[in-house]
């Protein structure tokens, strides 16, 4: 048995701990556009409209198409304004939520939507190169999970940071301590889960270092596993 259970406190600790985890691991998660303004953005945009009728698939493929070239030509005429980077970069983590950037079988990204996403993040670091007074959280929220899913973990990291200087709460430090394991920086993993360690309830504070040291352990295990070269078999004669 991994963990024990048995306190109240520690099983809450745990839950809490994975359901972090799950959030940031379940790629999939990024067309739901998880936010401080709640379940917006992303395919549930897509899909709906932001409250208009949509015409199904191609529909929705069309008009994701034309905000993004709305968009790019915004920045080409205004590259100095934040907000058009951040409307290109989100009208493209929509557009790779639908059609044919969407494996509809998998659920995953195809190497189409794989590629939105990709330009997505380039229209991200244009928007914190102009250095927003307050950048966008449930933008930053979903390039976190982009990034994720593409295998940016580095990119992941830097991003869920500014989500904690938007929100600094025991969560989102939480989210960044699990993040920066994944990515192998264990001294940044170690100042975000002492700040979460910090912020938590003084009864939940034990249990959630344990379990952060878990992570951190379970993370440097997985990463020196595929550190070893595989071994070449050799051929008797």
């Amino acid at each position: 048995m991994l963990f024990d259970l048995r306190s109240g406190a520690r099983r809450r600790t745990v839950k809490v701990v994975y359901l972090g985890l799950a959030l940031l691991m379940f790629v999939g998660f990024v067309g739901f556009s998880i936010g401080s303004s709640g379940l917006s953005g992303g395919i549930v945009d897509a899909i709906t409209g932001n409250g208009s009728q949509g015409g199904g698939d191609n529909a929705a493929v069309d008009r994701l198409n034309t905000q993004v070239q709305n968009a790019a030509a915004k920045t080409k005429t205004s590259p100095s304004d934040a907000a058009a980077w951040a409307a290109l970069a989100q009208a493209r983590i929509r557009l790779a939520s639908v059609g044919d950037n969407l494996d509809s079988a998998s659920g995953d990204y195809t190497a189409a939507g794989r590629r939105q996403l990709t330009a997505a993040g380039q229209a991200w670091d244009k928007y914190l190169a102009l250095k927003p007074s307050t950048p966008d959280e449930r933008l930053a929220r979903q390039m976190t999970q982009a990034y994720m899913s593409i295998g940016q973990t580095d990119k992941a990291v830097g991003t869920q940071e500014v989500v904690t200087q938007v929100d600094p709460t025991q969560q989102t430090f939480q989210n960044l301590a699990l993040l920066a394991y994944q990515a192998g920086q264990s001294r940044k993993g170690d100042l975000a889960a002492a700040k979460a360690v910090d912020l938590a309830p003084k009864e939940d504070r034990k249990d959630l270092k344990e379990q952060l040291d878990q992570a951190k352990s379970q993370a440097l295990v997985q990463q020196l596993q595929q550190a070893q070269p595989t071994a070449t078999p050799t051929i008797g004669g």
